[in-house]
């Protein structure tokens, strides 16, 4: 086989084009789950679902390309389909969330069940497929064009096997540690997609061709930086004060007329909020109050694990001067945008760890500990097992409580709470749970003792008559002790991101029944004069 371009006839440029293309399917696969979680989650479940897209694409890309390399060997034909991956990932910070907004948008009238997986799972087909497909391609193609003899065809497969491998490892990491969180994922999109098009610019430059198609190209790949940077995954959004991205999370911070919101989603809801005017903040925040109420003690001891930007320690701080209050809370930005944004006293520890791992190496005993850590939608599997309760109760004061934020309550058998309320009951014998009004939390309350919860009443009619006696008087007349099942969540088997997804799932059908219905009756304008 004749080789058209001086670069290809030592096999370096060969060897360098598979490096760098197995370097940018990693980075793309890492991209798509940055673009996909503010959206969908970052779940096991959306993981899932981007691996097999991309899987999928690739390995339908080895079939094609390897059947086509053997019909027409030619090496232009393969840049060219470089290039198109290259403008087409380019064009992903611009379109992209457009793309999703229409694919959830249009299977919210479609479908009545597993509404978040259908939309990840077509925004991925959408979005990804058809790069990863083109990409796909490189390696069947290469091992044509590099093999001009028998006798050396397993060296050059293996050395092929080995950049690209070489390739996809640096594309592992430098999007998580360097690219994403510095200059954000629509850069990350750009920087692999001018990479994936130096390559084939280089080699229609060196053959002396396609001068008007690579000219053309790189004006659409201007074009794309340009827009794309602009674009932030919240742009119907007019007020945020802050949108960015560190290597665990999407970061939101929006200003409202009477709070200021952090969220880590742009679709399922709050994660932390200051109250403007310094009343309650409306929020399961609030009703977690309780716990230290009952407690009863000048110099409480308080955990928060999941401190978010310190809504529930600013609430701790208002009504009980003299607590104690330490945060453990997994991302360091969000405590500096809590410092920043939300006025977080200095003198309120916040120690980066992951929760779990902070218990196993803590020694301290504390008389309230909150548990609030979300990965988007769903508590850490590692923070809901009957083994990590054990280590709460380990770390709780004789008459210490623990509070719970179950983020979704769902009806019907078989959800999240229904899990989490079984394996707590495991552990502590004393349990309550109380339904927040207008949101969608429940909180729960656990203790080694039922003296301890059964105080509420009395103490709360000792407080000064205001809104948080009010509350707190209705949690002691509201709340249940559960009907304990054995739904037990362990570290072997906690199946929390389906459970968490399916209850999401339930909520958003069923808020989202009553348009259904205009739908059905009005079509689309009778929506839009709904609105």
């Amino acid at each position: 086989m004749e080789m058209t371009s001086p670069l290809l006839r030592n096999k370096n440029f060969l060897y360098a084009t598979e490096f760098f293309s197995g370097m940018s399917i990693m980075a793309v696969e890492l991209g798509a789950s940055r673009l996909l979680a503010p959206y969908f989650s970052s779940s096991q479940i959306v993981w899932t679902i981007i691996i097999g897209t991309i899987m999928i694409a690739l390995a339908l890309g080895n079939v094609w390309g390897g059947r086509r390399a053997d019909v027409d060997a030619n090496p232009a034909k393969l840049y060219r389909r470089l290039i198109i991956a290259a403008l087409w990932i380019g064009a992903i910070p611009v379109l992209g969330k457009f793309i999703i907004l229409a694919i959830a948008g249009t299977l919210i009238v479609a479908i009545d069940t597993d509404l978040l997986i259908w939309a990840a799972f077509l925004s991925c087909m959408a979005i990804f497929v058809l790069p990863l497909f083109l990409l796909g391609t490189v390696t069947p193609s290469l091992v044509k064009y590099a093999t001009d003899n028998l006798e050396h065809n397993g060296r050059i497969v293996g050395n092929l096997n080995a950049f690209n491998t070489i390739g996809s490892i640096i594309g592992t990491f430098l999007p998580t540690f360097v690219t994403i969180p510095t200059v954000g994922t629509a850069i990350t999109f750009m920087i692999f997609s001018g990479i994936l098009l130096s390559i084939g610019i280089i080699y229609f430059v060196s053959i002396g061709a396609k001068k008007f198609f690579c000219t053309v190209v790189v004006i659409i790949f201007v074009v794309c930086g340009i827009i794309g940077n602009s674009v932030g995954f919240a742009f119907w959004e007019k007020n945020l004060l802050y949108e960015g991205e560190s290597i665990y999370n999407y970061l939101q911070v929006k200003d409202t007329p009477n709070k200021i919101i952090f969220s880590t989603n742009v679709l399922f809801g709050v994660q932390s909020l200051k109250v403007k005017n310094d009343e309650l903040t409306g929020m399961y925040y609030d009703y977690a109050l309780a716990a230290p109420l009952v407690v009863d003690k000048k110099n409480l001891r308080v955990l928060i694990l999941g401190m978010g930007t310190g809504t529930f320690a600013e609430q701790c701080r208002k009504y009980f001067p003299s607590a104690q209050i330490t945060g453990v809370e997994i991302d360091e930005k969000i405590t500096l945008l809590a410092r920043q944004y939300f006025a977080l006293p200095e003198d309120i520890e916040v120690i980066t760890y992951d929760g779990r791992a902070f218990l196993e190496a803590d020694k301290n005993i504390y008389d309230v500990i909150l548990v609030d850590a979300f990965q988007d939608i769903s508590p850490p599997f590692q923070m809901s097992s009957a083994e990590f309760f054990r280590l709460i109760g380990n770390h709780l004061d004789d008459n210490g409580v623990m509070v719970v934020n179950m983020n979704m309550r769902a009806s019907g058998a078989g959800n999240i709470n229904e899990y989490l309320i079984d394996t707590i009951g495991t552990v502590f014998p004393a349990v309550r749970t109380i339904d927040a009004v207008g949101i969608t939390n429940r909180v729960l309350f656990a203790a080694a003792d039922n003296s301890t919860l059964d105080e509420l009443k009395t103490c709360a009619e000792n407080l000064p008559k205001g809104k948080l006696s009010r509350l707190m008087l209705s949690i002691a007349d509201g709340w249940q002790a559960p009907v304990f099942g054995e739904n037990i969540l362990t570290d072997d088997c906690a199946p929390v991101e389906l459970l968490s997804m399916r209850a999401l799932d339930s909520i958003i059908q069923n808020h989202l029944h009553y348009y259904k219905e205009i739908y059905k009756r009005d079509g689309l304008d009778g929506i839009i004069n709904n609105f």
